[in-house]
């Protein structure tokens, strides 16, 4: 554009050139005066850019020129229609030159006189155009290499903090959030208004600036909008105003702000996180320390988990029964009768608390079964909770005291028969006496009188036992020694176990202990013992030994009697004190010789127990002869304490 105007320039003073040639070659061509108009034309030529100059008369003939090697004729046939009195410019090619021709002609009030021409050198003109160009492109290049360094400043300011807050970023994104992007210079609010408010949440903040603390209770803010809202009125304040950068600044806090936050935010995460693990140890603790099998079955019937105890009793892990189904985990008949419980409960909702009895390796075992349905928030049964006790040790209990009841209630039953029986009997026994005494001795009668007196004996043999079992036969208890009592038993029955190749042994505690009891029950219980020592050995013979030993500073007196016989099995020996229960021969025994045996030493606040086989530790001597089998050991305690059965005398009396 500024060549095309140079151009423009250029023909504009070349027109001038001219058109005042033209004018001033008006007298010298009206007076002929050569030489005038000749100097004219040579002052043409040493104006710059003008190659040549002349002059034409009306007919064409070049009046007066500036060429020094003569006029070229083939100017004359180019640029000839100025009719007009306008400039008439055209450019001329002469080899490599380019000349713009001006012609105007010279007019006068009667006429044309002729045609003056001027020529402009374009080389020149392109010259002053590419001198033009050249300061041109050198202004412009300065100042593109200024413009240049003034942004490659700023861009570098701008990027190297652009590129701390990319540099922050990616510690962000690893994890460390303690980075500071924005200044760490500046006044805070609190300092700045000289502020006490020391409940405010931006009183002593230094990693946030005030605008960005919500909740503030400074009075000239407005806490009730939004973040922007907020801004509108800190932009009031002297402390934003000292404190507010431009936009990279305003980022960099506002990264410095979410690193904050999210580090807050972490951190209450890890809080949480630490508080729910705790609470899922603990309670995992509880339900892998409670002996109940805990499980909690989903709604399609799955177990989604238990606790240590269950998974135990199905031989898996945790981990391994969840996601299982009953029938993975228990017997058909089992697995079918807890999911028919479980499908029930999942549709009523109603909860179950029952009483089962399951058949294990072991035996028989009985669980309290309690499941209650499990909601969710919406109010609807999202699974349930089983709970299974193991209450087989409660149930035999159970059983037991049962048991007691209906021992106690038969020796009631007993002693009242027997005590109405009793008295006839000692009639009849009394009657059959007498009348042996009037028939002749020997005579059939009197044979049967004698039967008659056996069998009453008899009788009076098993009523007594039944009033001892029932306790309603009176004792005579006194001080006594009690391996006197002992021997006693052991001289009454020394021959006939003797008989039936047993042997005794003793071991008395050469103390004498005194006891206060009943010498003849307590006779009554040695020889029982001794007796029963003797079936255990089926006519096969054996040894049995009697042990005592007195305990002073526990107040007992302790008696063992025991045996190598064929020993007592553990279902058996669970029993051998309930009266009526005997393993021997129907006629062989009443079954009431252990229980008697039993009530005498509760009668005498002593302890009675029997185990078998005999323990390794009890010193039973070598076998010397019967079966040698396990045997049973019966262990007698009584208590050493006269004082309180001469009071308890005392108050019987």
């Amino acid at each position: 554009m500024s060549a095309r105007s140079l151009v423009e320039e250029s023909k504009k003073r070349g027109s001038a050139l001219v058109e005042s040639l033209a004018i001033r070659a008006v007298d010298p061509m009206l007076a002929r005066d050569f030489l005038r108009l000749k100097n004219m034309v040579d002052e043409q030529s040493s104006v710059e850019d003008v190659a040549y100059a002349f002059v034409q008369d009306k007919t064409g003939h070049v009046m007066v020129h500036t060429f020094q090697k003569g006029f070229p004729v083939d100017l004359l046939v180019v640029n000839q229609d100025v009719a007009d009195e306008t400039v008439h410019i055209q450019l001329l090619a002469d080899g490599s030159r380019r000349i713009y021709d001006f012609a105007v002609p010279v007019l006068v009030s009667d006429g044309h006189l002729g045609t003056v021409r001027i020529g402009l050198s374009q080389a020149r003109i392109q010259q002053a155009v590419q001198h033009q160009i050249t300061l041109m492109a050198g202004l412009f290049a300065g100042a593109l290499i200024l413009a240049t360094s003034i942004g490659t400043i700023f861009a570098r300011r701008v990027t190297a903090r652009l590129g701390r807050l990319r540099t922050h970023a990616e510690e962000m994104l690893t994890g460390n959030l303690d980075t500071l992007s924005g200044p760490t210079s500046g006044v805070h609010c609190w300092e700045k208004q000289n502020c006490k408010i020391t409940q405010c949440p931006a009183y002593g903040e230094v990693r946030r600036r005030c605008w960005y603390i919500a909740g503030t209770m400074c009075p000239d803010c407005n806490n009730e909008g939004n973040f922007q809202c907020r801004l509108e009125s800190c932009r009031k304040c002297s402390v934003y105003r000292e404190n507010a950068g431009d936009e990279i600044q305003d980022l960099a806090e506002t990264f410095d702000v979410m690193a904050l936050t999210l580090k807050t935010h972490i951190d209450e995460l890890c809080d949480a996180e630490r508080n729910l693990r705790d609470q899922q140890r603990l309670m995992r603790t509880i339900l892998d320390v409670t002996p109940d099998r805990v499980s909690l079955i989903g709604p399609t019937m799955r177990y989604q988990g238990c606790n240590k105890s269950f998974a135990e009793s199905v031989g898996m892990s945790l981990a391994e029964v969840e996601g299982k189904t009953d029938f993975d985990l228990f017997e058909e008949a089992e697995a079918e009768e807890r999911h028919l419980a479980a499908r029930d409960i999942l549709e009523s909702g109603a909860r179950l608390d029952t009483q089962v009895k399951v058949q294990g390796a072991d035996g028989d075992r009985w669980y309290h079964v309690v499941c209650i349905p499990v909601l969710n928030d919406e109010g609807r049964i999202d699974g349930l909770l089983r709970t299974d006790r193991d209450i087989t040790d409660i149930k035999s209990y159970e059983n037991q005291l049962i048991q007691a009841q209906k021992i106690e209630s038969l020796g009631l039953l007993a002693g009242g028969v027997a005590h109405e029986i009793n008295t006839p009997l000692g009639i009849i026994l009394g009657y059959a006496q007498l009348l042996q005494e009037d028939v002749e001795s020997g005579s059939q009668i009197h044979q049967d009188l004698a039967i008659i007196e056996k069998q009453t004996q008899v009788c009076k043999k098993i009523v007594a036992d039944l009033l001892g079992f029932s306790r309603q036969s009176e004792s005579a208890k006194r001080e006594m020694c009690f391996n006197n009592s002992v021997m006693e038993a052991i001289s009454l029955v020394r021959h006939t176990l003797e008989l039936d190749k047993v042997s005794i042994l003793t071991q008395l505690d050469d103390r004498f202990p005194i006891i206060y009891g009943d010498p003849e029950k307590l006779k009554q219980v040695w020889i029982n013992l001794l007796t029963n020592a003797r079936d255990a050995m089926s006519g096969k013979g054996g040894t049995i030994l009697i042990r005592t030993r007195l305990d002073a500073p526990m107040g007992i007196v302790s008696l063992w009697v025991a045996d190598n016989g064929s020993g007592i099995g553990e279902d058996v020996l669970k029993k051998i004190f309930d009266p009526f229960f005997s393993t021997k021969a129907v006629d062989k025994g009443t079954g009431l010789g252990l229980s008697v045996s039993f009530g005498i030493i509760k009668d005498h606040d002593g302890m009675i127990r029997a185990i078998s086989p005999v323990p390794e530790d009890f010193g039973f001597p070598a076998v010397q002869g019967g079966q040698g089998g396990v045997g049973t050991v019966f262990e007698v305690n009584l208590p050493l304490d006269h004082q309180m059965g001469e009071g308890q005398e005392s108050e019987k009396e």
